[in-house]
């Protein structure tokens, strides 16, 4: 049912008794089968004579050795070949309560959630460590919240567990090789819409880690840069990963719940207040530097590309990249309609007023725009976003045939005990 992997690098001193500590608590614990498997990056010491050593004396325990270094390889290259359905990892070090590894796991067991972290920076949390290590965490965690919109708490804790159906999916996608492999992975997942359950953990820094923290604090910083690149492109096929594991309640129309036109006019009024309050907030900030007729063409242009995107997500369901310049370019030419409109009535206005003031001017605005907004709609409807959407770039896809869900009938009877 679990296959937990230790990835090491020159860790003699310290492999066996963490592995033997680790295999007590998973053999009085654990309700289920497990593995423990020792991933080996090229280690220059004794490290692959321990392993084999532990793989002989304890059952459940393997030995796995790389010749190339990287944790993120180590781990992609085991969890690829495992045949369990629920896939952790822990630091050697064991810094992590390892009383927190069932919790950890449960949700992954009952299908509930896709992956699983250990988050040293939640309010439950009792964590021993330095302040150097304390700051470099949660300045890091604040970049990734303000570069990436990662809602996450902790990137790097090494305590996190993936099913194996989610694991074929997504690590094809993860490229870093390195320490980096954690934070890429959660972020693809969750742009992805997978369920990440966090668990608090007690966490006790090992004062003799040989991670270099500077080195790893710039590689990661790259791969935030990286990252932020091709999503920002659209560069990353994340609908492959969008809701492919069973059935959604997102995808199901409720009894009593407002459908096709109905559902449609809704969200476009909703996203269409929110715009209308934006563009009047650009407009009056604006029209203190500038003329009325330029105020009111940015206001609009801005505005403009947030409705259309907001309407294109929220109100039509289109998601992913596909056609979305396309998309923005029909929206533009709705934008120039109602700019036509716009400016018409701001015209009108300064040929029956030499001066109007800055009220009266937001009221004329304010009719013409319910105008415009009504034809948008329209042409949303019609145009941009049609009803006869069937490309299979809009639809989830299927299941996996090789993925196997906890407690079904087709797993591997080796993985019982």
């Amino acid at each position: 049912m679990l296959d937990v992997v230790i990835p090491v690098y020159n860790e003699e001193q310290d492999l066996e008794p963490c592995v033997v500590r680790l295999h007590d608590h998973l053999a009085r614990t654990f309700p289920y089968g497990f593995r423990i498997t020792i991933a080996d990056n090229a280690s220059t010491d004794r490290t692959p004579e321990v392993s084999a050593r532990l793989e002989q004396t304890l059952q459940g325990v393997r030995a796995f050795r790389l010749e190339e270094k990287g944790r993120g390889r180590a781990l992609r290259t085991v969890w690829s070949a495992s045949d369990a359905p629920v896939l952790a990892y822990m630091d050697v070090d064991l810094s992590t309560d390892l009383n927190a590894l069932l919790p950890l796991v449960a949700p992954l067991i009952s299908g509930h959630s896709d992956l699983a972290i250990g988050s040293r920076l939640a309010r439950s949390s009792r964590v021993v460590r330095g302040p150097k290590r304390e700051f470099i965490s949660r300045a890091y965690n604040l970049i990734l919240r303000s570069s990436l919109q990662a809602r996450f708490s902790d990137a790097q804790c090494g305590f996190k567990a993936i099913r194996r159906d989610v694991a074929q999916r997504l690590l094809p996608m993860v490229e870093d090789t390195g320490w980096f492999f954690d934070t890429e992975m959660l972020v693809l997942a969750e742009r992805a819409g997978l369920r990440i359950h966090e668990v608090p953990v007690d966490w006790v820094d090992d004062p003799d880690s040989t991670v270099h923290i500077y080195q790893t604090a710039v590689n990661d910083l790259k791969g935030v840069w990286r990252v932020g690149r091709a999503l920002g492109g659209g560069a990353l096929p994340l609908d492959r990963l969008a809701r492919p594991f069973g059935e959604d309640p997102r995808d199901r129309e409720l009894p009593g719940v407002p459908g096709g036109l109905a559902r449609q006019l809704v969200g476009f009024c909703v996203v269409g207040a929110f715009s209308t309050l934006f563009y009047l907030l650009l407009y009056s900030l604006s029209r203190q530097a500038v003329g009325p007729q330029v105020a009111n063409a940015f206001a609009l242009l801005i505005s403009a590309v947030a409705n259309t995107s907001f309407n294109r997500r929220l109100t039509f369901g289109v998601r992913g990249p596909d056609r979305a310049v396309r998309h923005q370019a029909q929206g533009l030419v709705v934008f120039a309609i109602g700019l036509a409109l716009t400016s018409g009535s701001l015209a009108a206005l300064d040929a029956a007023t030499d001066h109007p003031q800055h009220s009266t001017e937001l009221t004329v605005l304010i009719a013409a725009n319910l105008a415009a907004t009504v034809l948008r709609f329209l042409l949303f409807r019609i145009w941009v976003f049609p009803e006869r959407r069937t490309d299979t770039t809009q639809q989830p896809d299927p299941a996996p045939q090789y993925a196997v869900r906890p407690g079904s009938p087709d797993q591997n009877p080796r993985n019982a005990r």
